[in-house]
This record gives C-alpha cells, structure tokens and sequence, in this order.
C-alpha cells in the first residue's frame, strides 16, 4: 500500500456498520452538526487496530489526517484510535498532528478520543508539557480543557519519580489557575484530574480542596473528593 492511500477505502469499512437509529441518538446526545453514522466504538476499536497493524507511521498520519478533514464524528473518532499507541517511533508527526486538530475540538466525544492519543506521546516525550503550558492561556476553552485531559497519565502513578512529581505539581498548579473559570467543562476538568489523583496522592488532593474547593462549583467539588468523603469531613 503506497502512502497515496485512498480516504474512502477506509470510510467504506466504517460506513458499512452505520445504523441510522444509532446515529440519529448520537448526533442528539453529541449536540453538533457533524455527520455521524451511529458506528460502535468497539467495531471502531477493531478496525483501527488492524489498520494500525497494515500502514507504517507516515501512512497513518496521512490516513488520520484525511479523516480528521471528513468531519464525520466516527472518523474523527477512527483518526485518534489510529494513532493511539505507547510506541511510535519517531511520533514528531504524530504529535504535530495532534496538536494541530485542537482548535477543532467542540465536543467532548472527539476531544477526549484525540487526548488519549495526546496522553501517550507525551508520556513518551514529558519536555512536551512546555507545550501544553501554552495550551491553558488559550481562548478555546476546548484546548484549555486539553491541557487536563491529555495530562491525565500523571495522576495515576503510586511512586512517582521526582521529576514526574514535579510535573504533577505543575498540572495541579494549571488546574489551581483555572478554578475562577466557572465554565462546566473546565470545573468537569478539574474535578476529573483531583478524582484520578485523589486514588494515587491523597494528601495533595486534600490540600488542594481546602484551599480552592470553597471556589469551585458544588459539583465539581463534590466529584474531586469522592473518595476522600471520610478524609474531607
């Protein structure tokens, strides 16, 4: 297969799990004008897979940015998945493309798909998070959120190393800024960060609620702490 890969080849394969009555109740649930064909996530899963297994990394690039440009919510779904991936070696065009689909991002469906491909390269390259620093002055608040859900990995570790301790204080320090901004999906945002964290690193969690929970929607503040109702009482 040259790297001249044919975008439709590939929509077909979508395509030919589309459901009407499935795309009708996502495209209400999703709230955006975006084609959508009602396709599964786990048949998504499936044929990006092997996609993954048949095109070398220039090619999915190339393929994952032709349907990114379809607009059509599984195949921008179906992009993400294809360069979701620990090892991807080199990801300098991966990450490239994935930074340049964020001011795209309108939804949380797409969004999250494009960050958890976004959490994997960062993972791999942590001196990206210069980047992302950018991304919370942004006046999208879709890339703010991003700059959250894509960091997502440093929650979840039990015994981080010092630098990936301080990055995770870095993260808590962006989440601390965006406490005065009241829009739902940024306090979702946050809470989501302190929850995943709160399973990992307690202390932090609890310390960052008693100096800014007073500030952040009920909601919000109520879902950080979920697992720490006993230790925040």
């Amino acid at each position: 297969m040259t790297r001249n890969i044919e975008t439709e080849f590939f929509l077909d394969q979508i395509r030919a799990h589309a459901d009407a009555l499935r795309a009708e109740q996502a495209a209400a649930y999703h709230k955006n004008a975006r084609t959508h064909l009602g396709v599964p996530n786990p048949i998504l899963n499936d044929l990006t897979k092997a996609w993954r297994q048949d095109l070398d990394i220039d090619q999915r690039v190339f393929l994952a940015r032709a349907l990114w440009q379809t607009d059509i919510h599984e195949g921008r779904l179906a992009a993400a998945k294809l360069l979701t991936q620990a090892r991807i070696r080199p990801d300098q065009a991966v990450w490239d493309l994935l930074q340049s689909w964020l001011p795209d991002f309108d939804a949380w469906a797409v969004a999250d798909h494009a960050c958890m491909a976004m959490q994997k390269r960062l993972v791999a390259n942590p001196e990206r998070l210069d980047q992302v620093e950018s991304w919370t002055e942004s006046a999208h608040m879709w890339t703010r959120r991003a700059a959250l859900v894509a960091t997502l990995p440093w929650t979840k570790q039990n015994h981080p190393k010092p630098d990936d301790l301080q990055r995770r204080d870095r993260i808590l320090g962006w989440a601390a800024d965006y406490v005065p901004d009241q829009t739902w999906f940024i306090q979702k945002a946050i809470a989501w960060w302190l929850r995943e964290l709160s399973k990992h690193d307690p202390e932090r969690v609890i310390a960052f609620l008693k100096r800014y929970g007073n500030d952040m929607k009920p909601f919000a503040r109520k879902e950080a702490g979920k697992f720490l109702r006993d230790q925040l009482e």
